[in-house]
């Protein structure tokens, strides 16, 4: 047997995997043995009136903590509710960014394999806007302008909040901070193509496409976004857009 250190980008603590050699064929077999020595916890769960936490423990520490926690809430009739079990999977806080071009009024989206979609039953290449987790500390402007240089290899100039959404709240902790961003939209060819982002470190694969705001706006309305943030952020544009072109005015241009 083999063992082998990982670390996530999200979590520096080493993550022990395992390498054996299958005697009956096929080569090396690999498994996951999980995080070494003492895992980190996920933070508490704010106190609620009317909620009572009956146990919490972490079942699962991989690239983030799996809670399976047992409470009790008052209802809103009055009484206590039954026992209750939850499975809780913390995430925590995230940012994404419409990368918008006022100037020729296009929008640059990207396009990667995501393995839940095909679990869910569509398209696993989706067509999303720039997110990413926020690091502990981290100021929302940094995120934005990081996540938008790595996934896009693009400046941010002025952004402009859209909201602050759950986006799981049966089963996820993680919130989005959603935002408008401007920028120069890269020149791309007749199919909107502009070329390929993401972090070669973590293994992203990343096409970049520039869409004039009008199809961008019109497939989201018809439904052809399945990315709930990306949907989210088009349908935002629709009644923003104009004000926003006359509000930032010529596009804003990083100096070289």
């Amino acid at each position: 047997m083999k063992l082998s250190w990982f670390s996530f980008p999200e979590r520096r603590t080493p993550y022990l995997v395992w390498w054996r050699h299958n005697a009956n064929g096929g080569g090396w077999q690999g498994g996951a043995g999980g995080y070494v020595g003492r895992m980190p916890q996920p933070a508490p769960l704010p106190a609620y009136l009317g909620l009572s936490i009956e146990s919490d423990e972490t079942v699962w520490n991989g690239m983030f903590p799996l809670q399976r926690i047992r409470f009790r809430q008052r209802r809103f009739d009055g009484a206590l509710s039954r026992l209750r079990t939850w499975e809780l999977w913390r995430r925590g806080r995230a940012v994404a960014v419409l990368p918008y071009d006022p100037a020729s009024d296009k929008v640059v989206l990207i396009e990667q394999f995501r393995l839940p979609a095909l679990a869910a039953g569509v398209d696993p290449v989706m067509v999303e806007v720039p997110a990413g987790l926020c690091e502990p500390g981290e100021e929302v402007a940094v995120c934005l302008a990081r996540e938008t240089r790595e996934e896009l290899g693009l400046p941010l100039g002025r952004i402009r909040p859209v909201g602050d959404y759950v986006l799981s709240p049966g089963g996820s902790d993680e919130r989005v901070w959603l935002h408008v961003g401007e920028v120069a939209a890269p020149p791309c060819g007749p199919d909107g193509l502009a070329g390929h982002g993401g972090l070669e470190s973590e293994a992203e694969d990343i096409r970049l496409r520039v869409w004039p705001a009008e199809e961008a706006i019109a497939a989201a309305l018809a439904g052809k976004m399945h990315n709930v943030i990306t949907a989210l952020a088009l349908i935002w544009l629709a009644s923003q857009r104009a004000e926003l072109r006359a509000t930032w005015g010529t596009l804003w241009r990083k100096p070289a």
